[in-house]
């Protein structure tokens, strides 16, 4: 019990240099600093960070702008020198380099043919034999959530202070379940607004503090699409989802917000390895 309460007070200390990376991601990052927002010892903090996190500072800092770069070429016009210099590279070579390392191909073809381009495919019977749905009826399932206000991209944030609170009282095993639940339509709603939940299932009884709280995801049935690739192919997936899947298959949505499970994650897997599974709940 005593290590637990340790790990609980170090992974509150780490919380806020979580929060700090996140509002500074543009921000030159130094390790003084982290120490000083975790109140430890700069001797002794990036050995503590990188225990608990699994990854070194600088690891976490190039993985949140490089997710953030790969939005930029989906999502955007935004010139490849601009993103390269946005994401903390001296030039665009060297974080051409790094990109092509992480994604499996540079920028400027990763915004023509990356994952968020599948969906784009103007040949209606091609499409629903590449994208097969599956069909699922799912109990109700409780999960302990963290609410996300703002882009859906950024929703990793709220899974890093669910996982970190979780993972410091040893209620993360090998059946927890990572879901997202996103209730607004990024096309209609603002970005500052949108609304969504990062959430896990919990096996073991425990009294939950805030920021979490525990909701249920509705049961019932389901079309089930599986994503593979990057997060930021997801809005095409969603599109194509609902603007030919579902106007194909005679079938009505229910009242209630799509959700995601994620089948890997960022830590233990390369973005074109990811599987993400989208559920529309369906009438």
């Amino acid at each position: 019990m005593q290590q637990t309460s340790n790990w609980i007070n170090y992974e509150e200390r780490l919380n806020r240099v979580t929060t700090y990376i996140y509002e500074h991601l543009d921000d030159e990052l130094d390790l003084i600093k982290l120490a000083e927002v975790a109140f430890l010892s700069p001797y002794h903090f990036h050995r503590i960070y990188r225990a608990a996190r699994g990854e070194t500072i600088a690891t976490t800092v190039r993985r949140l702008r490089l997710h953030r770069a790969a939005g930029y070429l989906a999502h955007t016009t935004m010139a490849i020198a601009d993103i390269s210099q946005a994401s903390g590279y001296k030039n665009i070579q060297s974080f051409t380099r790094t990109f092509n390392a992480v994604y499996g191909m540079p920028p400027a073809r990763y915004r023509n043919h990356g994952s968020h381009t599948q969906y784009q495919s103007t040949n209606l019977e091609r499409s629903l034999a590449m994208y097969n749905i599956t069909i699922k009826t799912l109990p109700d399932l409780e999960v302990v959530s963290v609410k996300h206000n703002g882009s859906y991209l950024h929703i990793s944030q709220a899974f890093d202070c669910l996982g970190s609170w979780l993972g410091a009282r040893n209620l993360i095993d090998a059946d927890s379940r990572m879901m997202g639940v996103y209730y607004d339509d990024p096309d209609t709603v603002a970005e500052k607004d949108l609304r969504s939940r990062a959430c896990m299932t919990v096996n073991k009884p425990c009294v939950l503090e805030a920021p979490l709280e525990r909701i249920t995801i509705a049961g019932g049935e389901y079309a089930v699409l599986l994503h593979k690739g990057p997060y930021d192919g997801l809005a095409a997936a969603y599109k194509w989802f609902f603007g030919v899947w579902l106007l194909q298959s005679g079938r009505e949505l229910r009242d209630a917000p799509p959700f995601e499970e994620y089948l890997n994650t960022p830590m233990n897997a390369a973005p074109a390895e990811l599987l993400t599974e989208i559920y529309l709940p369906l009438v």
